[in-house]
């Protein structure tokens, strides 16, 4: 199994290239997974380049290969004007120019940092139609992290939780079993569920006698 983070940090050190980091150590906790980091920052030049030319250089070239190879992805931006960086966008662009289903199919967690928890819906109304819109399989759980994040409560649980979907969707862990649900006990919004998984139908004229005082 080969898990690929595409970071777009572009300080150093990186918050952005730090949270990356402890997803992929959580992801592939426990598995044979290997881990490759890819740091767009030193490719910027080769994305410009590969617009105007329309032909990869040798590192940008390594990164495509190892995207497109991958059983997982990371991907992870700082908040640029409440939305992914250009430089993200640009690298997700020039991998798909010639072909939208690159990404078909792939597990892919989303993550972002950025200086204050206002922008933490970045990851819903930018990353996840972005790659829905390229077929990924985006996992649930995306991961947010402003400034405060680091060292508080909480930020490592959704980290593991993220972690722990895409390392399922890989394969890497084994998907948990749904637990049976026995007779007599009500399910979600207290619908009576029969042994074998299915819905009671319950008429509505009784629903609103039981209603009455």
């Amino acid at each position: 199994m080969k898990l690929v983070v595409v970071s777009a940090g572009l300080s150093v050190p990186s918050s952005t290239r730090l949270l990356g980091d402890r997803l992929a150590a959580a992801a592939v906790r426990g598995t044979a997974a290997d881990v490759q980091v890819v740091e767009l920052r030193d490719l910027a030049v080769e994305i410009a380049h590969n617009f105007t030319n329309g032909f990869p250089g040798p590192g940008l070239s390594d990164a495509i290969d190892a995207v497109t190879s991958a059983d997982g992805l990371i991907v992870v931006t700082p908040v640029f004007s409440a939305s992914y960086s250009g430089l993200f966008k640009s690298f997700f662009d020039v991998l798909t120019v010639g072909d939208k289903d690159t990404l078909a199919g792939k597990p892919v967690l989303i993550a972002a940092t950025g200086g204050t928890g206002r922008h933490s819906l970045v990851l819903e109304h930018a990353l996840r139609p972005l790659f829905a819109y390229l077929r990924a399989v985006v996992v649930p759980t995306g991961v947010y992290a402003a400034s405060e994040d680091w060292g508080a409560e909480g930020l490592a649980e959704r980290i593991e939780r993220a972690a722990g979907e895409l390392a399922r969707l890989m394969g890497a862990l084994p998907t948990a079993a749904a637990a049976p649900v026995k007779a007599g006990v009500a399910g979600r919004a207290g619908v009576p569920v029969r042994a074998g998984g299915g819905f009671e139908v319950i008429p509505f004229q009784q629903q609103l006698g039981a209603l009455r005082p």
